[in-house]
């Protein structure tokens, strides 16, 4: 893909009658990561501009992607997930053009943004590939799309952005999780797989910035655990098989004095094995696609723990281009389009918390970075 989005032609004009208005558009607005082994460090340096880490220790974490040769999953799956939505849109009628732009690498948010103004989209409805509320899976994609707008070349009108409500709840997203655990579940020698326990996991993120996540704190690890138990209970009426759960984290980063979320997947591991359990599932949960921190921190590193134990594992796919998140991707822009033509409409959501505000009310996820 190129750096920017392709011209285009304009947006097809919106009228009441059409069941995407006021939008014209659809952002995916991603995270980015390198295309080949001389990206890594620049990629690198641009997620942590302005913590002042030294280039060896970006080298250093860099090799993690040089054991993927030098490239990262998420943008190919970006673009999957992309051509998925496109092709659903397209099938159920709607004629919504889909734009993408990363906050770390090619292509860039305000570039697409800017391509988007050039293209004459007026308003868009931006999906952020992060389903949680925290100031890094949140709050922060907001500023990013106040900085981008704000970017726009003079002589240009910056289209309105708007970001779908945090989505881990939505039914597609859970079924999509669902159906993963039970591929990882039948792929379990049969004599553990009735006593296997679903390991949930997700990034890690300092306490601070889970503790004022969401309106009112604490809604980063709340929803979480909403989810995962949307997730067993569903596992359980498919197999007849009640299991135990729980959520551990990966990804830790930052100075080691900054207390972050625990416990770590490969700890959990540690203890689940002197502990005696059967089997695991690990079910990336808080990633919407298999990226890096799947692919390293958990096929790579958190199985092979659990191959060192002894311990009968499989790790669950994500939600990626399944049908039913697919399909939630459209059923949520509907959603969103219907209430901002002043509409009510069904907002389904599975758990106990209930769906999250369209808009985030002032403070929400207040930025307290590492």
């Amino acid at each position: 893909m190129p750096n920017s989005q392709q011209a285009r032609p304009g947006p097809t004009p919106r009228d009441d009658a059409s069941p995407t208005a006021p939008y014209d558009a659809l952002l995916l607005v991603s995270f980015g990561g390198p295309e080949q082994p001389e990206d890594v460090v620049p990629f690198l340096e641009n997620v942590t501009r302005g913590r002042g880490i030294p280039r060896e220790r970006l080298e250093a974490v860099g090799e993690h992607y040089f054991l993927f040769g030098g490239r990262s999953p998420i943008n190919d799956q970006n673009k999957a997930l992309i051509a998925a939505v496109e092709k659903d849109l397209t099938e159920h009628g709607l004629d919504l053009p889909v734009y993408w732009g990363n906050r770390n690498w090619t292509p860039y948010l305000a570039d697409t943004v800017a391509q988007m103004a050039a293209d004459g989209v007026r308003r868009a409805l931006c999906l952020v590939t992060s389903a949680y509320s925290s100031w890094s899976s949140c709050r922060q994609y907001l500023d990013n799309l106040e900085q981008a707008r704000a970017a726009v070349p003079e002589g240009l009108a910056a289209p309105r952005l708007d970001k779908i409500r945090a989505y881990y709840d939505h039914p597609g997203f859970v079924a999509a999780n669902v159906d993963g655990v039970l591929a990882a579940l039948a792929g379990l020698p049969a004599e553990v797989r009735d006593r296997a326990r679903l390991v949930f996991v997700t990034h890690s993120i300092p306490i601070t910035m889970s503790d004022a996540s969401g309106p009112e704190g604490g809604a980063y690890v709340a929803q979480h655990l909403d989810v995962a138990g949307a997730v067993a209970t569903q596992v359980a009426a498919a197999t007849g098989v009640d299991r135990p759960h729980e959520l551990a984290y990966c990804s830790r980063s930052g100075a080691p004095h900054v207390p972050w979320l625990e416990p770590d997947v490969n700890d959990r591991l540690e203890e689940l094995a002197a502990e005696g359990a059967a089997a695991v599932v690990l079910i990336p949960v808080g990633f919407v696609s298999d990226h890096m921190e799947v692919v390293y921190d958990l096929d790579t590193e958190a199985l092979a723990t659990a191959e060192r134990l002894g311990l009968p594992a499989r790790r669950a796919s994500s939600a990626g281009t399944h049908p039913a998140f697919v399909s939630a991707v459209r059923e949520l822009v509907l959603e969103r389009a219907a209430a901002e033509r002043g509409e009510e409409p069904a907002r389904p959501a599975l758990g106990v918390r209930g769906p999250s505000q369209d808009r985030c009310p002032l403070g929400c996820c207040a930025g307290t970075r590492a």
